[in-house]
């Protein structure tokens, strides 16, 4: 019926990491409306269980920095689900930071959180993944490319994390499950918007972007970030693996700015 959303994810069990907030919500949220069943995961326990609450869907805690955290979230989903058919590899910390801001405590937990989770959390879900022919979805960063002077950390994790998915897009693929990746430009979080009011901007700053960073007039919404996962998990991406792609709204590649 015109106007409804298509159920291309009917059936389909569910990890979805740092989704009890902003674009891992949004991804939850979307993969629930189109039939999947998801377990919720974030960091702050009031804020993951209201999340899960207002969808309908069971959740755990953890902070991917414990080593532990990984098994015990793919553990739940099986014991929640009785298998798994996808993994969304979202959570991931977005620190602020330069070459003289970074400490190796610092440089250890972004590479902690935002790629060796991730890897584990594959390696740990491959069995249940197998037998589903399943899909594992990263969510990287444009920032991959090189990044912002103040995102060094975060930057070179997000790099790490596209070859990552490269090289497990190509090598898992041959026992049917494949692995691809979405790097969102700058999206309009809750959490992007507090930092940028931290940095100094003013309240409203969305609605007074440069066109250099906005070409469209606005940034991007999480929930059309979630479009593009959601594809990914579909058997609508047919074979697909091994693929990054860059939503954003001007090409990363080649791009020469307007002098200001």
């Amino acid at each position: 019926m015109k106007g409804e959303m298509m159920k291309r994810l009917e059936g389909k069990r569910l990890l979805v990491t740092g989704s009890s907030t902003g674009i891992g919500e949004a991804i939850a949220r979307r993969c629930v409306a189109e039939g999947a069943r998801v377990l919720v995961h974030g960091i702050d326990e009031e804020e993951t269980r209201g999340a899960a609450e207002v969808l309908g869907c069971p959740w755990l805690v953890g902070d991917l920095a414990d080593p532990a955290v990984p098994g015990a979230l793919v553990k739940g989903a099986v014991e929640a689900f009785g298998g798994l058919d996808g993994l969304v590899n979202n959570a991931a910390w977005v620190v602020r930071g330069g070459i003289e801001a970074v400490t190796e405590e610092l440089f250890d937990r972004v590479m902690a959180v935002n790629v060796r989770a991730p890897l584990f959390l594959i390696k740990a879900a491959l069995p249940w993944l197998r037998e589903s022919r399943g899909s594992v979805v990263n969510i990287g960063s444009v920032n991959a490319y090189a990044g912002e002077e103040n995102l060094l950390p975060y930057s070179i994790s997000k790099g790490a994390l596209q070859t990552l998915s490269r090289n497990l897009g190509d090598t898992l693929h041959r026992s049917g499950v494949r692995v691809n990746q979405v790097n969102p430009g700058w999206v309009l979080t809750p959490n992007e918007r507090k930092a940028k009011e931290l940095e100094g901007m003013a309240a409203d700053w969305p609605e007074h972007l440069p066109a250099v960073f906005a070409p469209a007039g606005r940034i991007f919404r999480p929930e059309e970030i979630a479009a593009w996962v959601a594809l990914f998990l579909s058997e609508e991406s047919g074979p697909v693996s091994g693929a990054v792609i860059d939503v954003e709204q001007y090409p990363m590649i080649g791009r020469n700015p307007p002098k200001l």
